[in-house]
């Protein structure tokens, strides 16, 4: 896209088990190692792109868990969803996670990419090679989630400043 330094942010990497930090993140007092890393990858960023599966009818529990143990380091930022699954292509999550991550902060864009029955759009190797469609959303998300990453650049600075 060009507009953007992406970095990809893993969160099975992050190893992430369910809440078990000994106070609110509200605090920012993290006393372990992957909160920690977690935390200070996610301030670094300025906008989000979330790949959402759908997992019985909802987003994943990783992805819910992830946004659940942070909170300032989301604030003022952006986010597109990718979604993918069956035939509804993972709306159904990303219209979960929207809520979940206005809470923390973060302004979930309209536009987004779904895709639906991903599986019949794999390679024999495995691997996904986009069409015009999906390349030409992903454009239109990626702009629009520039946009407000600007937009909201002076919120996040006086953040920084506090």
């Amino acid at each position: 896209h060009g507009k953007f330094e992406p970095a990809l942010a893993d969160i099975a990497a992050f190893k992430l088990p369910l809440l078990d930090e000994p106070h609110h993140p509200r605090l920012r007092k993290y006393e372990n190692d992957h909160t920690k890393a977690w935390s200070k990858a996610i301030d670094a960023a300025d906008a989000f792109v979330f790949v959402a599966p759908e997992y019985n009818y909802f987003a994943a529990p990783a992805i819910v868990n992830a946004v659940d143990y942070l909170l300032k380091e989301w604030r003022y930022k952006p986010a597109a969803i990718f979604s993918y699954g069956g035939v509804s292509g993972g709306l159904r999550a990303a219209q979960a996670l929207k809520p979940l991550l206005t809470s923390v902060g973060v302004m979930p864009i309209p536009e987004g990419v779904a895709l639906p029955s991903y599986r019949t759009l794999l390679d024999k190797e495995g691997a996904y090679h986009p069409g015009e469609q999906v390349l030409g959303g992903a454009k239109t998300m990626l702009d629009e989630l520039f946009r407000w990453s600007e937009a909201l650049k002076a919120l996040r600075a006086g953040l920084r400043a506090e």
